[in-house]
């Protein structure tokens, strides 16, 4: 899949699965973190595995003005999220697509 055919609004929103650590300043809600075993601070998941600041009514991130510094770091259509789609894509035959704005 070539860059130029990625968006964020024909996706399954795969980057909303991974651990997302915080950092002191990202100033996220205590009610959308939590603690890993291994003590880091991180952005909680639901039950799925998505991350819990997806608005499933809109269909998009809730906090995304104020996401934490490593979602807005997250380039879209670059290697890391080439790599994290495909490997996605390999295990799941079904997806849900989400619009990220």
């Amino acid at each position: 899949m070539s860059a130029s055919s990625l968006s964020c609004s024909a996706c399954d929103a795969v980057c909303c699965r991974l651990t997302v650590v915080l950092q002191p300043d990202d100033g996220i809600p205590l009610h959308l973190t939590t603690h890993t075993e291994a003590g880091l601070h991180v952005m909680a998941r639901d039950e799925e595995g998505w991350c819990v600041a997806i608005d499933a009514a809109r269909m998009c991130c809730s906090i995304y003005g104020t996401r934490p510094q490593v979602c807005r770091r997250f380039a879209m259509a670059g290697p890391y999220c080439r790599e994290i789609r495909e490997d996605y894509a390999d295990r799941n035959t079904r997806g849900i697509p989400l619009a990220m704005y």
